[in-house]
């Protein structure tokens, strides 16, 4: 077996951050290993430690005293006392067993002080003690002394030069609890100074000078380091990200300059990639990633973007292939993947395998999307009642996912023409939870369907009540008036206050469209459904548009969009019912 070499600097940071020592949050529960001094009759240590000095071997009975009670002290859950008393005697005695034991109790009493007064004074004992060194080094970085840090940090990197590089790479992370980040970049410009000409010792000043948002300093070192270091990808993707704050055509075009001349640097290509993804730069992207592919067909990082990239171009076969091979991939999140097999086996009216993809979607965001979508398959199939009864199953961790869920019950029973069966799901539910948002909604759209206006109004107008900022809530109010050419002046006023709050959204223009329609101004009317249309082709406002632009004049224009409508959407009743008025 290799051996793995625990660099000095990586063996201060242990100590900074292990417990007992110096962790935090830690309880009485878990104690303090046994005292070193412990193995040996106190006053033998004493001896061993100052041979032949009577002042100290007087001091036996004491040390035995003091041992005892600190230890007493910590077994009864009084790590203050223990600390003090270990204090004490390390004061006396200089003993370096018992300096090291009191700046461990110190440390688990929260007692920084007296740990870093033994540490030291360890030091000062044993001058040439790694462990005394290091220990002294992780006090200094959980006391944030980072004023005396400077030369320890020196010493300990100077002396274990056949792992300067890795130890210079952890200095930022041994100083990552303070929050001072200025104050930990000149520590680390002060520690890295006497190593500068080693890439390490200028990537980490680049980290430091980036925390602490000094970009200009940050920048000029990583490229030092990559002068240094040509090939190294750590620096080149650090590069990118201080770059990207400002372009990210900047940061694509440093990561496409390495990847050049290092063609089989696969981190930052992959980085690239990504970040041409990002840019919306989507053949590019595509180009690197087949690249990636071909020389690492089996790496799942590599796979899934490949797959990702495939859905948002619309070539569902590569997609559902890559998405497959990643199944028999080590990739952990397996339901993620089942969730979009089973949407491309849905688009593509598969819908016996998108079920059986759905089933596999475990505890996740995509869980309650893969419920409803199942139900949907198979109330389509013929099978309403096992669909509601999957919907009633599924596991929720809240009460508002039950509430979607019921909600999508209630869409079933809609679609299956049973309204004033989904009316009565969720009105049950809704006298349950009374000021339930999303219930008075929907509640209040089935209830406009089955043409109890007075219902929808007393939900809709309590539902603005309750969430003013509701543009859906003015949106369908204002809409249902205007649909039934009812107090159109109050439903365009409504729909405006509907705008306000979301001014871009293409039902609220729809709706602004058809009361100035129903209003008689044309123009107008025309100039908001073209807009509404342009942003989202829904069937119901290709029906809007079409009427206007037939009352306009132009039939042509309407029969051309209702039949692009009709293509997409055969089913629709809307739509279907504006066609047989005026192109029968």
């Amino acid at each position: 077996m290799k051996h793995i070499h625990r660099t000095i600097l990586a063996a201060a940071l242990a100590v900074a951050f292990s417990a007992p020592v110096l962790a935090a949050g830690e309880t009485l529960a878990a104690k303090p290993r046994a005292p070193v001094v412990s193995k040996q009759k106190p006053s033998d240590a004493v001896d061993e430690a100052r041979p032949g000095d009577e002042q100290y071997k007087a001091l036996s009975g004491q040390v035995v005293y003091q041992v005892l009670l600190a230890e007493i002290a910590l077994q009864r859950g009084n790590a203050e006392l223990a600390s003090k008393a270990y204090a004490d005697l390390a004061l006396r005695t200089r003993d370096p067993k018992v300096l090291e034991r009191t700046v461990e109790v110190a440390g688990y009493a929260r007692r920084l002080d007296i740990a870093l007064e033994a540490a030291r004074l360890w030091l000062e004992v044993e001058p040439s003690s790694l462990r005394a060194q290091q220990i002294l080094t992780g006090v200094l970085v959980m006391s944030d002394k980072l004023d005396d840090l400077a030369p320890h940090l020196v010493r300990m990197l100077e002396i274990d030069k056949e792992a300067l590089g890795a130890n210079l790479l952890g200095l930022n992370r041994m100083l990552a609890r303070n929050a001072d980040r200025h104050a930990v970049f000149r520590l680390v410009d002060k520690v890295c100074a006497p190593f500068f000409g080693i890439a390490e010792a200028h990537y980490t000043v680049a980290m430091a000078a980036s925390s602490a948002g000094e970009r200009v300093r940050a920048l000029a070192e990583v490229r030092r380091a990559l002068e240094l270091r040509p090939d190294w990808e750590m620096a080149a993707l650090l590069e990118a990200q201080l770059l990207s704050r400002e372009s990210s055509s900047e940061a694509i075009a440093a990561l496409q300059r390495f990847v050049e001349r290092n063609p089989g640097a696969r981190e930052v290509e992959l980085h690239l990639a990504r970040a041409l993804v990002g840019d919306k730069r989507y053949v590019e992207a595509k180009r690197h990633f087949d690249q990636l592919l071909r020389e690492y067909p089996d790496s799942p990082e590599i796979v899934y973007p490949v797959a990702i990239l495939a859905l948002q171009q619309n070539d569902m076969a590569i997609a559902e292939v890559q998405l497959k091979h990643l199944l028999t991939l080590d990739f952990p999140d397996k339901s993620i993947v089942h969730f979009y097999l089973g949407q491309i086996a849905d688009d593509s009216k598969r819908s016996t395998e998108a079920i059986a993809h759905y089933s596999r979607v475990g505890a996740g965001e995509q869980y309650l999307p893969a419920q409803v979508r199942s139900a949907h398959l198979l109330a389509g199939q013929g099978k309403l009642e096992a669909a509601r009864q999957q919907l009633r199953d599924a596991l929720v961790k809240t009460p508002q996912e039950r509430v979607q869920l019921t909600i999508a019950e209630a869409q079933l029973l809609r679609e299956a023409k049973q309204t004033q069966e989904a009316f009565n799901l969720l009105d049950e539910a809704l006298s349950q939870q009374p000021e339930q948002a999303d219930l008075l909604y929907e509640t209040a759209l089935l209830a406009e369907r089955l043409g109890r206006m007075e219902t929808l109004e007393i939900y809709l107008r309590k539902l603005i009540v309750l969430k003013p900022d509701s543009a859906q809530a003015y949106n369908a109010l204002g809409y249902s008036y205007a649909d039934r050419n009812l107090r159109l002046p109050e439903a365009r006023d409504l729909i405006e206050k509907a705008l306000k709050l979301a001014p871009e959204d293409p039902f609220i223009l729809d709706s602004m469209g058809w009361v100035l329609y129903r209003m008689g101004d044309f123009p107008a009317a025309l100039v908001q459904l073209e807009r509404a249309y342009a942003q989202r082709p829904d069937p119901e406002i290709a029906a809007h548009l079409g009427e206007v632009l037939w009352m306009l004049g132009r039939k042509d224009d309407a029969r051309r969009i209702w039949s692009e409508a009709k293509k997409k959407h055969p089913a629709n009743e809307e739509l279907a019912e504006a066609v047989k008025k005026f192109a029968p």
